[in-house]
């Protein structure tokens, strides 16, 4: 973890539908898309500095401004997830999730070959660096309802209703 704690990123502040979101990037990739009120720590971050001209966060707001029009479903840019091995899994495993559809946290656990891992991935499904284009919103409870997300409930539900998810105890086989 050090070697990120000591490296310097940049940052840009954009507006959205969901609030204000802070983008941050290294020297070459996103690392971090963070909410209006994020809480302290959730993602730990080393030293930033604000950069408005910055390639990758132009271009970050560019595909959120298209999603948030109903213009993308899929993002296209470099990322670099921060953090232990099993939460890259976990948020790799999140990647994959196609646009307008969900999973519960079990069938994360599954895919990354750790069926019992239930709660560990609910666990880094919440320190999840970057919300919306590595879509833990799309990651529901068993029994099919909106649970825990950084970005609040009703967050949540705006991104899953964008999408056109179908989510609930009645949203049948995926």
């Amino acid at each position: 973890m050090t070697q990120q704690m000591n490296a310097k990123f940049t940052y840009k502040v954009v507006p959205s539908p969901v609030g204000k979101l802070t983008l941050v990037a290294s020297a070459s990739a996103l690392v971090a898309i963070l909410w209006e009120k994020e809480r302290p720590g959730r993602v730990r971050l080393g030293s930033m500095v604000e950069a408005s001209d910055d390639a990758t966060l132009l271009e970050v707001e560019r595909q959120l401004g298209q999603y948030f029009k109903g213009e993308r479903n899929k993002f296209d840019v470099p990322l670099q997830f921060i953090g232990t091995e099993f939460q890259k899994k976990v948020w790799s495993a999140l990647l994959e999730i196609p646009y307008g559809e969900t999973r519960t946290y079990g069938e994360i656990a599954v895919k990354i070959g750790n069926p019992k891992a239930v709660r560990a991935v609910g666990a880094a499904n919440g320190r999840n660096p970057i919300s919306i284009i590595a879509p833990c919103h799309r990651v529901i409870g068993s029994s099919g309802e909106l649970t825990g997300f950084a970005g609040g409930l009703d967050t949540k539900e705006t991104l899953l209703v964008l999408e056109d998810a179908q989510w609930g105890p009645n949203s049948g086989p995926r």
